[in-house]
């Protein structure tokens, strides 16, 4: 069973959350028996410090190994909060298609940081994601299209602006 903590870094009810609560429902997690714990950034508040605070914190209960990253986008730092996760040591990260996903509950947050932008980042660090940006641009595209929203990546509206599609999508 994979474990989920939410609100890691910031809750819109509690405002702040001390790191030290974060590992201590983690290490609960593991007892449990989950095999690995993601940690999310429900409300998309963090920061790389932030992140890594919560980080070295959760590391003193949690084996690095064991623990994945979730992280969303409302302020723009998803991608910057992954890339210090990852130097970390962190190597599995939760993403969605598009920066598709959302958190109802908390007033003006946005969806979870997009595929598209984490496998650009980590290929662009020289980790191979296996994934094929190309072929994640496009769906991402599709996707928003059909759900007649706006593209939540910056990388594939980059990608798409190269290849001449409006920006529209």
């Amino acid at each position: 069973m994979r474990g989920y903590v939410s609100c890691v870094v910031a809750c819109p009810y509690e405002g702040q959350i001390a790191p030290e609560k974060v590992a201590d429902v983690a290490a609960r997690l593991l007892e449990m028996g989950c095999y690995e714990i993601s940690l999310g950034d429900t409300i998309g508040a963090g920061t790389p410090a932030t992140i890594t605070r919560m980080l070295e914190q959760v590391s003193r209960k949690v084996p690095v190994g064991q623990l994945a990253g979730h992280y969303h986008d409302t302020f723009g730092m998803g991608v910057a909060n992954a890339h210090a996760s990852y130097e970390f040591g962190l190597r599995v990260f939760d993403s969605s298609i598009g920066g598709l996903g959302g958190c109802p509950y908390a007033k003006g947050a946005t969806g979870n940081v997009a595929t598209e932008d984490l496998v650009y980042l980590f290929n662009g660090i020289g980790a191979d994601t296996g994934a094929q940006l190309d072929a994640l641009v496009d769906v991402a595209a599709w996707i928003s299209e059909q759900l007649g929203r706006p593209l939540g990546s910056r990388v594939a509206r980059a990608v798409l602006a190269k290849r001449g599609v409006p920006a529209s999508v």
